[in-house]
């Protein structure tokens, strides 16, 4: 039987060549004036997910 993939998962995740997982990074809509501007150009950056959550979103995206 086929695995589903999930969706939501899959839209918000990119794979690099080396199958690295990319995310954007969460909390840039609004409420960004009060922060240090360091905390709003890390925002901007993506970030590589830790081993211990790509083995959890491996499982959501079985087909990539």
């Amino acid at each position: 039987m086929k695995l589903k993939t999930r969706k939501a998962v899959k839209k918000r995740i990119k794979i690099t060549g080396g199958k690295k997982f990319r995310i954007r990074s969460g909390g840039q809509d609004h409420f960004n004036s009060r922060e240090k501007g360091k905390h709003t150009v890390n925002k901007r950056r993506d970030k590589i997910l830790s081993s211990a959550n790509k083995r959890h979103i491996q499982r959501t995206i079985p087909y990539l």
